[in-house]
C-alpha cells in the first residue's frame, strides 16, 4: 500500500513534468522556425537546435518537480505521510537524481559531440560544397577536441578525491587505491558531476553577459516601444535623396572627360552601398507599415508597457534578493574554503519571505518558482537576441527573425544549454532554504516549564536536516566547494552587469521597428525572407 501511494504521488510529479515537455516542444519548434534562415536552413541543424533547446528547458524544468516531491513526502503539521518511510524516499530522492544525470549526461553529448559535429559540418559545406565524406572527416577532426575536453573533465572529476587523507604515513600505492575507491563508491557520478560543475561556471560567465543584460533591456524595450514606421520611412526618404545628390555632385566632376580621383571612387562606392541599403529599408519600410501586425503591436501598446513595469519590477526584485543573500553569504559564512556556504538564512530577503506565504496555498510557490526559472530563460533568449553573438570583441553572428543561419542558431542553443546548467544555482541564491527543503516542516518540542513540553511547527532549515529532505539540486550544487565559491563571485558579476546594462539601457533611445533586420552585408534575396512575416 505504502509502495502504491508513493507511486501515486510520483506519478503526480512527473505528470506535471510531462505536460510541462510537451509545451515546451512545441514553443522550441515554433521559436527555430521564426528565427531560422529560410534559404539557408538545414534539417539535420534545425533538429539539432530544436532538441538542443527542448533539452535546456526540459533542465530548468526539473528544479519545481524535485522541489514538489520533497514537500510532498511530509505534511503541514511537520510529520511525514504514512507511504513516506525511509526506503520509498530513497526510491523518490533516487528517481529524481538519476533524472538529473540523464539529462546531464545528454547536455555533455549535446555540448561537446552532436553540437560541435553538426557546427564543424555546415562551416566545412560552405567551403567544400560536394564532398560529404571530406566535410565528415573535418568535422569529426574538430569534434574531436572537444571529446578530449570532456574526456579530461571527466578524469579529473573521477580521480581527484574530496577528501584528502590526512594520513602522513600513507604511501603513494595507498593514494591510489583510494582514488579508485572513491571512483568505484561513485559509480562515476562524481566525475560526471565535476564535468557538469566545469560547464555550470561557463554558463555563469554566459548569464554575466547576456541574461544580466537581457533582465534590463527587455523590460525598458517594452516600455519605451519602437518609432512610428511611418516616420521612419520619411528620414530615410531624405537620406536616400541626399546622397543621390551627393553621388551626382561627385559624378558631375568626370562630365568633361576627366577621371575620378582615387578618394571620390571611394566615396562613390560608399555611397552606392549606403543607397542600396537605404533602398532596402525603404521596402521594409513600406512592408511593415502596411502589414497586420505593425497594427496589432500598435493596439496592445497599453499592453507591453504594462508588462515591461512588471518585468522591469521582478528584475528589480530579483537584484535585490541575490544583494541580500550575497551579502548574508559575505558576512556570515565559513569564508572562501568553505565555499561561502551559510547554514541558515540571517538576512533574509524578498523572494524568501513571498515564497513561504504562497506554500498556504497550493501551488502558488510552484507556479513561482516555474515563473523565475522561466523568466531566466526568456531575458537570456533576449540578451542573446539584443547583442548578437561574441566571442570577447569579435562578433560572430547575429540573431534575427527569418535571417539566422545554422550556426548561429547552435550557438545560441550551445549558450542556452549553459546558462541554464546555472540557472539552478542562481535559485538557490535567490531562495536557499526553499530550493533545500521547499515546504517541509517539522516538529520541535519547547519546554514552557519544569514539567511540561509543547510541540512547535516550524519550516525546515539546514541545523535540522536530521528531519527534513534535501533536494537533490542543492546536493549536486555544493558537491565541490570550489565551484561554490566561483558561483558567489559570479552572483556579484551579475548584478554589476544589470546594473550597467540598466543605465544603458535608460539612456538609449527608441529602437527602430527594423533594429537589426537590415544592414549592408545583406543580399538583395534577403528582402524575401523577412517580407512574408509583414504580410
Amino acid at each position: 500500500a505504502k509502495m502504491a501511494a508513493a507511486a501515486s504521488e510520483l506519478l503526480t510529479g512527473w505528470c506535471l513534468f510531462g505536460l510541462a515537455l510537451l509545451a515546451i516542444l512545441i514553443f522550441c519548434w515554433v521559436y527555430v522556425r521564426k528565427y531560422q534562415s529560410r534559404r539557408e536552413s538545414e534539417v539535420i541543424s534545425t533538429i539539432t537546435a530544436i532538441f538542443a533547446l527542448a533539452v535546456a528547458l526540459i533542465s530548468s524544468a526539473l528544479l519545481p518537480v524535485d522541489i514538489f516531491l520533497v514537500s510532498y513526502m511530509k505534511n503541514q503539521n511537520g510529520t511525514f505521510k504514512d507511504w513516506a518511510d525511509a526506503n520509498v524516499s530513497r526510491q523518490i530522492e533516487d528517481t529524481v537524481l538519476y533524472g538529473y544525470y540523464t539529462l546531464y549526461s545528454i547536455i555533455l553529448f549535446c555540448v561537446f559531440l552532436w553540437i560541435p559535429f553538426v557546427y564543424f559540418y555546415y562551416e566545412e559545406k560552405e567551403e567544400d560544397d560536394g564532398n560529404t565524406c571530406s566535410q565528415v572527416k573535418t568535422a569529426l577532426r574538430y569534434t574531436l577536441g572537444f571529446i578530449t575536453v570532456c574526456a579530461v573533465l571527466l578524469l579529473i572529476g573521477a580521480f581527484v578525491p574530496l577528501n584528502i587523507p590526512n594520513k602522513k604515513n600513507s604511501t603513494e600505492w595507498e593514494k591510489v587505491k583510494l582514488l579508485f575507491e572513491e571512483f568505484g563508491s561513485s559509480h562515476g557520478l562524481t566525475a560526471l558531476s565535476f564535468s557538469i560543475s566545469s560547464l555550470t561556471v561557463i554558463g555563469m560567465l554566459a548569464a554575466i553577459t547576456y541574461t544580466a543584460y537581457g533582465m534590463s533591456a527587455l523590460p525598458l524595450n517594452l516600455i519605451k516601444g519602437t518609432t512610428s514606421a511611418a516616420y521612419e520611412r520619411l528620414e530615410n526618404t531624405e537620406d536616400i535623396e541626399e546622397v543621390e545628390q551627393h553621388l551626382l555632385r561627385i559624378k558631375s566632376k568626370c562630365r568633361d572627360g576627366r577621371p575620378l580621383s582615387s578618394r571620390d571612387r571611394r566615396t562613390v562606392q560608399q555611397l552606392e552601398e549606403r543607397l542600396r541599403t537605404l533602398r532596402r529599408r525603404e521596402r521594409h519600410l513600406e512592408s511593415i507599415e502596411k502589414s497586420w501586425w505593425t497594427k496589432f503591436c500598435e493596439a496592445i501598446r497599453p499592453l507591453k508597457i504594462v508588462w515591461g513595469v512588471f518585468f522591469i519590477i521582478v528584475a528589480l526584485l530579483f537584484t535585490v534578493s541575490l544583494f541580500l543573500s550575497n551579502l548574508d553569504k559575505a558576512l556570515h559564512s565559513a569564508g572562501f574554503d568553505s565555499g561561502f556556504i551559510i547554514l541558515g538564512t540571517n538576512l533574509t530577503n524578498p523572494l524568501n519571505m513571498l515564497l513561504p506565504v504562497l506554500q498556504r496555498v497550493f501551488p502558488l510557490d510552484y507556479i513561482l518558482i516555474t515563473t523565475i526559472v522561466m523568466y531566466f530563460i526568456f531575458t537570456s533568449m533576449a540578451g542573446i537576441r539584443n547583442m548578437g553573438i561574441w566571442f570577447f570583441w569579435i562578433r560572430l553572428y547575429k540573431i534575427r527573425r527569418g535571417k539566422t543561419r545554422p550556426q548561429a542558431l547552435l550557438f545560441l542553443c550551445m549558450i542556452l544549454l549553459l546558462i541554464v546548467l546555472h540557472t539552478s544555482y542562481m535559485i538557490y541564491s535567490l531562495a536557499p532554504q526553499y530550493v533545500m527543503y521547499g515546504s517541509q516542516k517539522y516538529l520541535v518540542q519547547v519546554r514552557c516549564n519544569t514539567f511540561f513540553k509543547k510541540k512547535k511547527i516550524l519550516p525546515c532549515v539546514s541545523k535540522m536536516y536530521y528531519q527534513c529532505i534535501v533536494t537533490r539540486t542543492y546536493l549536486f550544487l555544493h558537491k565541490f566547494w570550489f565551484f561554490s565559491a566561483a558561483y558567489y563571485f559570479g552572483n556579484w558579476a551579475f548584478i554589476a552587469v544589470f546594473l550597467i546594462g540598466l543605465i544603458v539601457s535608460c539612456c538609449k533611445g527608441k529602437k527602430s521597428v527594423i533594429e537589426g533586420e537590415v544592414d549592408e552585408d545583406d543580399s538583395d534575396m534577403s528582402d524575401d525572407e523577412l517580407s512574408v512575416y509583414y504580410r
